[in-house]
Order: structure tokens, then sequence, then C-alpha cells
């Protein structure tokens, strides 16, 4: 969702309220942990990792992909700021929306499902393991590093909502039904058709996935399912739900009586969920790593380049229906 927005008016540009500034202090902080772990292990710190896990048998792939995350997880302050500064309103939509619906994609399945993880293991469901049964991480270190995930995205989601209030809210206010003809274009319904039929695929994987199927599995994968990795792969399947639910209801006027950030919403948060997660899941099965059992197969990376596909052609959906609107408002 990066086209063009065109902003409201801005007259002038005060500084942020307490509120804004305690929740960018927040989202500031809660990078502090997972960016610290981070870091002494790029650095060759073993903390928080057993003397078995796994991990350690591919230092130079760890090292690289915790470099990555750091980038990332910096990403979020650099954001905070953005959206707290009064120079942020003059950064352009595009260069704020895809980081931003990127940081939406990769939170919230996490905000959703380690509190399902959560209540999976209080009424007995097992904990993460590697595939030879070694602890893959000390517990703390989820405990520390998932919590801090979700100060992130409850921060640094209301400090977006703020600001798109701000500077976007125009775009989405009214009901469903009240929604111009035209807005949606007969090439944005063929793409949320295409979503529609698209996600079938990896829709049914995840959920016979998570009823305990194994097909398609690897032996590895197989090997290490837990609690967590039935609550993780219901989550999935419900973003894939509310990707293509968005896009259609946007594309068709569907819920005529709902307000028009219902599905906007439904649209940004499921499709940044899912073509971020399929991209994350894709790139760490392209790791190679050394024992043939744990790679992905052949239908895990289908899947997971499914629901990429899903996503993208929702954002497309949604990308476009803002910048209608946004054309739309300037003509009138």
């Amino acid at each position: 969702m990066t086209q063009s927005l065109a902003p409201a008016p801005v007259l002038h540009t005060p500084s942020p309220s307490r509120t804004r500034r305690a929740l960018r202090a927040v989202a500031i902080v809660s990078c502090v942990p997972y960016l610290s772990l981070k870091i002494a292990w790029v650095a060759g710190s073993h903390v928080g990792i057993p003397e078995d896990s796994g991990l350690l048998d591919h230092r130079v792939s760890m090292a690289v992909v915790n470099s990555v995350s750091v980038l990332l997880d910096s990403a979020v302050i650099v954001l905070a700021l953005v959206l707290t500064r009064p120079w942020g309103l003059r950064v352009p939509a595009w260069l704020l929306a895809f980081p931003v619906w990127v940081a939406t994609g990769l939170l919230t399945p996490i905000m959703a499902g380690f509190p399902l993880q959560l209540v999976v293991r209080a009424f007995g469901g097992s904990t993460r393991t590697s595939a030879g049964g070694e602890a893959f991480l000390d517990e703390w270190v989820f405990g520390v590093v998932y919590s801090g995930f979700i100060a992130q995205g409850i921060s640094l989601g209301a400090l977006f909502a703020l600001y798109a209030r701000d500077r976007w809210g125009h775009l989405w206010r009214g009901l469903v039904w009240e929604l111009p003809v035209g807005v949606i274009g007969a090439a944005q319904r063929v793409s949320a058709v295409a979503a529609g039929i698209l996600a079938l695929f990896p829709l049914t994987v995840h959920v016979l996935w998570a009823c305990g199927a194994t097909a398609g599995l690897s032996e590895g994968r197989v090997s290490e399912r837990t609690g967590d990795f039935y609550a993780l792969e219901t989550v999935y399947a419900l973003f894939l739900l509310a990707a293509v639910t968005g896009g259609c209801m946007l594309a068709f006027r569907l819920g005529r009586a709902l307000p028009v950030k219902v599905p906007l919403a439904l649209a940004w948060v499921g499709s940044g969920a899912v073509t971020c997660w399929g991209g994350w899941l894709s790139l760490a099965s392209l790791g190679g790593p050394d024992d043939i059992a744990d790679r992905a197969t052949p239908l895990m990376s289908l899947t997971y380049a499914g629901q990429m596909i899903v996503g993208i052609l929702v954002a497309t959906v949604g990308a476009y229906f803002l910048a209608e609107r946004s054309a739309v408002k300037r003509s009138t």
C-alpha cells in the first residue's frame, strides 16, 4: 500500500502531545532487549542460547540473520521519531507507508500469536524445542523478546493511527455504501478475486497443519511440532482470511453498513502479515541447513510463496483504493 496519498491540509506542526511522547518512549525502550540480544549474538555471545542448541551449528548464517534483525528493529526507532516529530508530516507518503506496513505485518502476528501460545501452554501444550529434543533457546528469551515486540506493536500502532488520522483521515471517512462508484475499477476487482482463489491453497495447508496433518512438512518440522506450532499455524490462517475479506469488501463494497476503515484495516493488517511472514519464512527456508530433514519441502515453499502473492494482491487493491480516494478529494 505505497501509492501516494494526498495529505490533509496542515496549517501548523505543533509539538507532540504528552500521550504521543509517552508512546514514543515505550516504542524506543521496548526495542532495547531485542537489539541487545541480537548485537550480543552477532558479537559471538551465547547468552540465552543453550550449549546444545542447533543455532550454534550455523554461526555464519546466524550472524547474517541477526544483523538483518538488528536493522529491522532499529527501523522501529526511526518510525517512532517520524510519527512524532513535526518534520515527520513532510515525509513522502510512500516512504512512510511501506515500512509501517512491513512493521505491521511482522509485529501483528506476534501480538496475536504469543498470547495464544501462552494460553496453549497453560492448558498443557508443549514448548519450543529443536528437532532432536534440545532446547532451542532459553525460555526467558521468548518472554523478554516477544513482550518487547508486543509493546512495540501497540505503541507504534497507536502512533501511526494518530498520525494517519491527522494526515489522511479524510480518505476513510464514511460508510462502505457511501463510496462513490468508480473508486475501485475492474482490474482491482480481478485482483481481489484472484487473491481469494489463490488464498485457498495456503489457507488449506495452514489449516491442515494446525489440525495435526503432517503432509508436506519436513521431517525436522514434524518432529519439532509443539503447541506453539499449532498456535502459529492457526494465526497464519486467520490473517489470510482477514486479508482476503478486507480486499473483497473494498473491491465489491461488501458490508455496506460498516465504516470504510474496517475493510481497509483488514486489508492493511492482513496483507502485511501474510506477505511479510511468507517472505520471512521463505527467506529462512533458503538458509540451506546441513541436515536435509530440516530443509523446507516444495509444499512448504509453495505455501509461503502463495501467501506472499495473496498479500501483494490485496495490498494492491488497498493502495489503489487510497490513491483513487485521494484523487477524488483533490478534485472536490
